[in-house]
């Protein structure tokens, strides 16, 4: 089949469409390049560098299409607090222009992979029965582009399935993004001798997903019948650990001995977050192959080999006051 993948140059994008291609599926793949990095893009499939909210081009490599990975986002809960216009645009008009396409081309199946942030702060463990409950600008731009998908295919009978991994691990993340990527941003810090930055008390806690066992749910999905407009949550619930726990495994595996640097919590953000993999035990008989600290081990090893870097401040900050972190207005991470 001919498969399309939005953010090929992304983390978990480049992957998905490298095990595609692998599987005898004719892929394209559409990225910006503002968020990935190019030698993440297969070298195998057809690549256009263009932003998603161009819904012209978006038409035209949309032409004989059957199945689309939208995976392209600004996957920056944190930082849409401080920079909402960016990140609505590139998570919400983006998507909306790449469902519109799908439409227009009468695609058999659009997989949208959302965010864990859906769920806002409800009981953990997180599960799909549960109503949306977004807290910040990123989320809200998810639960948006979710409805618009829905109602988009509903009307003209596409089938969709939506896809909620979480605080995905591995090889190929940007590891020089000072917004996001708990893991990849202090194994880049630890690396240059420099202390990890922890907002808050450190005793958030969250569950890790490795890229492999995401993908093992991700394939399936783009034609197995019973998935049809299903939502469901891709990642591991038995190692719920805190961010606290994060810095010492890595700080482990680094060698480095440097103690956490402490800042003010960020506004908005969730205290506790996990979901239930229940859903995809049942219907995709998801496993957690890849325990926490393997994954952490094989991303310090990634970005070892590529070499430390300076962090790149590439999206700007569109609110500045007292509650915008400290360490992000001064570019100090």
């Amino acid at each position: 089949m001919k498969v399309l993948v939005t953010g090929v140059a992304g983390f978990l994008g480049s992957h998905l469409a490298q095990k595609l291609s692998e599987l005898g599926h004719d892929v394209v793949g559409v990225d910006n390049m503002i968020g990935g990095y190019k030698d993440n893009i297969p070298k195998n499939i057809e690549f256009f560098e263009f932003d998603c909210c161009n819904l012209k081009k978006m038409n035209q490599v949309m032409k004989s299409v059957n199945i689309v990975y939208h995976c392209a986002a600004t996957a920056h809960e944190g930082l849409s607090v401080f920079s909402p216009y960016e990140i609505t645009k590139n998570n919400y008009l983006a998507s909306v222009s790449v469902f519109t396409a799908c439409i227009s081309h009468k695609v058999k199946r659009i997989i949208f992979c959302s965010s864990m942030a859906r769920y806002g702060s409800q009981q953990t463990p997180f599960t799909e029965e549960m109503n949306p409950r977004p807290i910040d600008p990123y989320a809200i731009s998810k639960v948006a582009a979710e409805d618009v998908l829905k109602n988009l295919c509903e009307l003209n009978n596409i089938e969709w399935v939506i896809a909620v991994p979480h605080n995905i691990i591995g090889p190929k993340q940007k590891y020089d993004d000072p917004y996001r990527n708990v893991v990849s941003i202090m194994i880049n810090r630890m690396l240059q001798k420099k202390a990890p930055i922890i907002y808050g008390d450190g005793e958030q806690k969250r569950c890790f997903s490795y890229i492999d066992d995401c993908l093992n749910c991700l394939i399936p999905m783009m034609d197995q019948k019973n998935l049809n407009k299903q939502i469901i949550n891709i990642g591991p619930d038995e190692e719920f650990v805190t961010i606290n726990k994060i810095a010492e495994i890595c700080s482990n595996i680094t060698g480095s001995n440097l103690k956490p640097i402490y800042r003010k919590d960020r506004p908005r953000e969730v205290k506790n977050a996990t979901c239930s993999a229940d859903k995809a035990r049942k219907l995709l008989n998801y496993e957690t192959k890849t325990n926490l600290k393997t994954g952490i081990l094989n991303t310090f090893n990634y970005i070892k080999k590529r070499g430390a870097k300076p962090f790149n401040y590439y999206i700007d900050l569109e609110i500045e006051n007292e509650l915008t972190p400290h360490s992000w207005q001064k570019k100090e991470i």
